[in-house]
């Protein structure tokens, strides 16, 4: 009876223990990313992973001397982007988008997604941790955009 408990109350010890890995690895936003430098980027995308905790979207930017800059954006969790209507049958490869968002503080062109524009005018939100991700924000037109290939294109005014 006393090895079945204490086996039982190493069992439940250990679960809490793993619990907690995952709760001090994630990070906050302010520290992976800056909201003093909002990035616009017309993209194609290469890669879509619907994984958890976050998502990422591959895609390359082309500049307009033809170099590809591949950037990689985070998003919300997969339940998140499908509750915002996002799927990996929305965003198959190849597909052009304009996406806005903040860059990485580490910069490596990788940042978090706020939102993303077809050239159609269809508009879906990352749902991720970034301001503005959850809820509706302007959106560019393919017109507005001046891509240079380093994220820098901002509308213009």
């Amino acid at each position: 009876m006393r090895v079945a408990l204490a086996v039982a109350m190493l069992v439940v010890a250990l679960g809490l223990l793993v619990a907690t890995v995952p709760v001090q690895a994630h990070h906050a936003f302010a520290a992976t990313f800056d909201t003093a430098k909002p990035v616009v980027v017309h993209c194609v995308i290469t890669k879509v992973e619907l994984i958890n905790p976050h998502s990422w979207f591959w895609c390359d930017e082309k500049a307009t001397d033809g170099a590809l800059t591949n950037w990689g954006f985070e998003g919300g969790s997969p339940n998140s982007l499908i509750r915002h209507g996002v799927t990996k049958n929305t965003i198959p490869v190849g597909t052009e988008l304009i996406i806005q968002g903040y860059q990485s503080k580490a910069f490596e062109h990788k940042g978090v997604g706020v939102n993303m524009t077809f050239p159609d005018g269809r508009k879906f939100l990352f749902g991720g941790s970034a301001p503005g991700a959850e809820s509706e924000v302007a959106t560019p037109t393919k017109d507005e955009i001046a891509p240079t290939g380093k994220g820098d294109a901002a509308p213009k005014k």
